[in-house]
């Protein structure tokens, strides 16, 4: 049976995860990012649009928003039979709040800050790795979006190795599968050799 200090860990992410930082922290110096370079809300374009260290701040506070919620989750419920399964609910649920936020008419950001917050409470190890096949990506390519996309494809597989349990692997799989659709313009651009270089796509 299912109680309400369960549920109100995946409900409580999704909310938390749905909060624009981009798109607030862009709001206090008058700008609207959506209208200004890839439009997107995350770090990238925040970067992009308003300096390095916006971008950064950006950055960790989607980061964080990823975070705190498994952390609770795994706090709270230390010791439950079925802490696995909250945990991934949890997880996915912050990284569905950042791509489709219900304060920004269920649009949002491409997960891929809040899901490596995400990971780096449930498997540090596999978002270590997952951050050097970023970088490896990155360097090879020059596109943030292939790092991202490198980081997305690798890090189901590496939580395999690291932290085996079939609940946290499933919303490893739920969580790439989300980058990837949120990145499917890059994607295109890709395909057509339009996407900007290094640093000047929105793939966060």
């Amino acid at each position: 049976m299912i109680t309400l200090s369960q549920i109100i860990w995946p409900i409580g992410a999704y909310l938390l995860g749905s909060i624009p930082f981009g798109l607030l922290l862009a709001r206090c110096k008058g700008i609207d990012l959506r209208k200004y370079g890839s439009g997107n809300i995350g770090a990238t374009n925040v970067a992009r649009v308003m300096g390095k260290g916006w971008g950064l701040l950006t950055l960790t506070a989607d980061l964080v928003k990823g975070l705190l919620p498994v952390l609770g989750c795994m706090w709270a419920m230390a010791g439950a039979a079925d802490l696995d399964f909250w945990i991934a609910c949890t997880g996915i649920s912050a990284v569905l709040g950042h791509c489709y936020s219900i304060f920004s008419g269920f649009r949002g950001g491409k997960g891929v800050a809040t899901a490596a917050g995400v990971f780096l409470g449930v498997c540090p190890c596999a978002i270590g790795v997952g951050v050097v096949a970023f970088v490896i990506a990155l360097k090879k390519w020059g596109y943030v979006s292939v790092g991202s996309l490198a980081a997305a494809l690798f890090t189901p597989i590496l939580m395999h190795f690291f932290c085996p349990a079939p609940e946290l692997e499933l919303m490893a799989w739920g969580t790439a599968c989300i980058i990837w659709i949120r990145h499917k313009d890059n994607i295109k651009r890709l395909m057509r050799g339009e996407e900007k270089g290094c640093g000047k796509t929105g793939a966060l």
